[in-house]
């Protein structure tokens, strides 16, 4: 099973410095990156994206996607336009999203249960708070967020991948370890294991201030599949290494 790393551009770029970037990454000639490559980008830069990444091994991501299949939700928008606009994969519940917009674990279900439907691929993020970690709550926060998902999606369980993103490793500079990374980690390729017979095939991604310097010794550890990557999918060296780390 190849590793993904996939970038995060968050609510960052413009449409010159989106073209200087994919170019840059794709002049290092990704037929050679011997790992899977995806950009998660805002829903204005999907058109342009397309048009770069067309017939590119690097794979188009959405930041989000609506619970809804359509109608009058002013602003949202449906699994099936991202499809229209070749997105490969589609980040549900990110840390922001459930801190900022208030989304529940049964929201990010359905929200991975549209991106599956629609032939997306979802990367379900999962992750505890600074207070949570400190009162020894890793373990029960994680397993009642993925648990959410799987009550909704058990059937297809095996199809969706796994980011653990621990909140107070976001944008901060702190890192988990990667012995603490990894013992997240098993945690949750068991509590897969117990859903889903085909579990194994489920990749998790490590997403908390990954960067070229920590990347080797996070995606040495076994059960960590690759990585979601914040601020370094900005900057091509940065990315670039972190690719070069999961080959």
């Amino acid at each position: 099973m190849k590793k993904l790393v996939a970038g995060n551009w968050k609510m960052n770029g413009s449409l010159a410095a989106n073209a200087v970037l994919v170019q840059g990454l794709l002049a290092e000639g990704g037929d050679a990156w011997g790992c899977e490559v995806a950009v998660c980008v805002p829903a204005p830069y999907l058109a342009q994206l397309q048009s770069l990444t067309q017939g590119s091994p690097l794979a188009l991501g959405a930041q989000d996607v609506s619970t809804q299949e359509s109608g009058a939700f002013t602003g949202e928008s449906s699994a099936a336009m991202l499809k229209d606009f070749g997105v490969r994969y589609c980040l549900v519940g990110h840390s922001e999203r459930r801190q900022y917009h208030q989304e529940s674990d049964a929201v990010v279900a359905t929200k991975a249960q549209r991106a599956l439907a629609a032939g997306i691929t979802p990367i379900v993020c999962v992750g505890e708070t600074l207070a949570e970690r400190e009162a020894g709550d890793t373990e029960a926060v994680i397993k009642r967020q993925l648990a959410a998902v799987v009550h909704v999606n058990g059937h297809c369980i095996s199809e969706i991948v796994l980011a653990y993103e621990p909140v107070w490793a976001i944008g901060t500079g702190k890192t988990a370890s990667p012995e603490q990374a990894q013992a997240v980690h098993l945690v949750l390729r068991q509590q897969l294991q117990a859903a889903s017979a085909s579990a194994d095939r489920v990749r998790i991604l490590y997403g908390g201030s990954m960067n070229s310097g920590n990347a080797a010794s996070l995606l040495a550890q076994p059960d960590i599949d690759g990585g979601l990557i914040g601020g370094a999918s900005l900057k091509v060296a940065d990315f670039l290494s972190i690719i070069r780390a999961a080959q």
